[in-house]
């Protein structure tokens, strides 16, 4: 955002510190980047090929600049594509703090920025120019600049009517204009000269932050800076409609492979596009990626670090030995069809040593394992018709097109994720209420929560999926989260229980539902282990891995904040060591005993219509 002086006399720059303050800009306000310099930092180099270029962002005062911009940056560090913003009230707060508003200053302003926006371009990063930039022959000479260099210069004009950028006017500075408070002011008393050929322009006025985002991709797609594979789309496998009757006819006539319910659950994963960018259950390559490396290598880095894998048995093997294609059965039903099949040995020990980082045949997944079939197949599944449990929850069971399309509706600029098998106590919902918070102190406007439950296969112990979604609707119901910004859905997959290994397949798989945040927990997808009794996994690893794990780049992680009952305060607090006997730690094993025994925890811990879901689920257990 621009102020102006009173003056247009040009004056001689002088570094002095005198000088400084008689020119000094004063109604500038910080711009805060989206993205940490962390998360910058992560990206810097991982794909191959220089980029290097400016995207010069000019127009009014309130057409959309410095959103446009901020949002782009984010995007594309989000693809792997080093990229800072220059924005012009920054810019002016350091570099060129002595310059004010008149012609002459205007230029030099631009000058430098053009200058410095050529050496970023120039170190490979993609510089997006933030700036009002009135004048043509300005741009002209940040444009010659970055020529003689041979970079790329890209003018985009954010294009959006006076009367529009007033009615925005956040800082009220067309209001002080207007006022003769402030003179120069471009568009009142100052001429804005527009672009005449620039390479794009935005209305702002008539389409949507993302839809400008996506005008920009498409621009630096054709221009070779941004690869199209930087922003591979959701790959469903469900078969098209047009080729549905032909699939279903020729499902009937192959041999059939039978399978149960977490296998189907998989099934739904796969088909719903969770586990892009797979063709299927993995073929043994990708399974070996998968098991040594926690990613697939081929077409670049892409975290995926459980195996999605079919078993069978050996009699099932040799009799579909030389098949190039088979019925995957579910209850009586030919479900999916899996071509072009390939067989490799289920090394089960040997699976469950480097998934599980154990092989306790107690531990309710491993036992799965090692009762499943000595083999496993891969290949290209076509799933026929969309999965519906008809338990009353399916209207939950939204895939990653369906979320995204839910984000784009509800018109949010960061989505952050909370996985959760568990009730959701205050504690949980303080620290969603205060990432929220964060995310707004970042810049954005409408940060959006997803609560996000797992609903595949849980251990015995767990509560069920349905007491969850009871308890999750009271607590929406009772507002400790806000139902207007929060979207409650079921994630399909099977729950494993295997630490750091899989938090990274929870994390990723919301990263392809469009989610950019994703809130981490103490010992995430841990369990107490089957003989012992103490944790399987050191609780503070999960977090650990996924701040370093590859092929994540699209998420930033959120570390969870220690919260305990504050006795004082009679709420759930985030944990001061220094008042260590403020603080009830209140377990998930003593809630649960509460539960069990029809007792109520201290006022605050969770929200009462929430508590009473839990009670009446433990007591349905007594009469069962």
């Amino acid at each position: 955002m621009e102020t102006y002086g009173n003056s247009h006399k040009k004056q001689k720059l002088s570094n002095a510190a005198e000088s400084w303050g008689k020119q000094r800009a004063t109604n500038v306000t910080y711009q805060a980047h989206h993205v940490s310099r962390n998360k910058r930092g992560q990206v810097v180099g991982t794909r191959g090929g220089f980029r290097g270029c400016t995207v010069w962002l000019t127009g009014l005062s309130g057409a959309g600049k410095t959103t446009v911009s901020m949002a782009l940056e984010e995007y594309l560090v989000c693809h792997g594509i080093p990229c800072y913003t220059l924005d012009g009230d920054n810019i002016r707060q350091g570099l060129n703090k002595n310059l004010g508003f008149s012609p002459e200053d205007r230029e030099e302003n631009i000058r430098r920025i053009a200058e410095v926006a050529r050496l970023f371009a120039d170190a490979g990063l993609v510089c997006i120019a933030s700036f009002i930039s009135p004048y043509s022959r300005d741009r002209l000479n940040a444009r010659k600049i970055h020529e003689a260099a041979g970079l790329p210069f890209f003018e985009v004009f954010v294009d959006a009517p006076l009367d529009v950028c007033e009615q925005r006017d956040v800082k009220g500075l067309y209001k002080r204009a207007r006022a003769g408070e402030i003179r120069g002011f471009t568009g009142i008393d100052s001429e804005y000269e527009k672009p005449e050929a620039p390479e794009l322009v935005l209305k702002t006025d008539s389409c949507s932050v993302n839809e400008s985002i996506q005008q920009l991709i498409d621009l630096l797609q054709e221009r070779d800076i941004v690869p199209v594979d930087a922003s591979y789309e959701v790959k469903e496998l469900y078969v098209q409609e047009n080729k549905l009757d032909l699939a279903k006819a020729d499902a009937e006539t192959l041999p059939a492979v039978q399978i149960g319910k977490v296998d189907m659950q998989w099934v739904q994963v796969l088909a719903e596009g969770w586990a892009t960018p797979l063709n299927g259950f993995m073929r043994e390559r990708e399974y070996l990626q998968c098991l040594h490396f926690d990613c697939l290598l081929d077409g670049g880095v892409i975290n995926l670090s459980v195996p999605v894998v079919l078993p069978v048995s050996t009699a099932d093997k040799e009799r579909l030995d030389g098949a190039t294609a088979m019925a995957l059965v579910y209850e009586g039903r030919r479900v999916a069809i899996l071509r072009n099949p390939e067989f490799y040995e289920h090394r089960k020990e040997e699976r469950c040593a480097r998934q599980w980082g154990t092989t306790c045949k107690d531990h309710p997944y491993i036992k799965m394992v090692m009762e499943s079939g000595d083999w496993l197949v891969g290949g290209d599944l076509q799933v026929l018709d969309r999965i519906y449990w008809n338990d009353g929850l399916d209207q939950y069971r939204l895939t990653p097109t369906e979320l995204k399309q839910k984000f784009k509706e509800m018109n949010a600029d960061a989505v952050f994720a909370f996985q959760l098998r568990n009730p959701v106590h205050n504690g949980h919902a303080l620290l969603m209420q205060d990432t929220h918070k964060r995310l707004i102190e970042r810049g954005y406007r409408r940060p959006v929560l997803l609560l996000h439950p797992l609903g595949g296969w849980t251990k015995d112990d767990d509560v069920p999926l349905p007491w969850r979604m009871k308890q999750h609707a009271a607590v929406l119901e009772e507002g400790v989260l806000n139902p207007d910004s929060t979207i409650v859905a079921i994630f399909p997959s099977p729950m494993m229980y295997a630490g750091p290994t899989e938090v990274q397949w929870h994390c990723r798989a919301r990263m392809v539902a469009g989610a950019n945040f994703y809130i981490v927990g103490r010992d995430p997808a841990g369990m107490p282990h089957p003989d012992t009794g103490k944790d399987l996994y050191e609780p503070t690893h999960g977090a650990k891995v996924l701040t370093m794990a590859p092929g994540l780049i699209t998420l930033e992680i959120v570390p969870f904040k220690v919260a305990a009952y504050n006795k004082v305060k009679r709420a759930m607090d985030f944990y001061d060591p220094k008042n260590h006997q403020d603080y009830d730690f209140i377990s998930g094993t003593r809630m649960r005993k509460m539960a069990r025994e029809g007792e109520n925890p201290p006022d605050g811990f969770m929200a009462p219509k929430a508590w009473a879901v839990l009670k009446e689920y433990y007591k349905s257990l007594e009469k069962a």
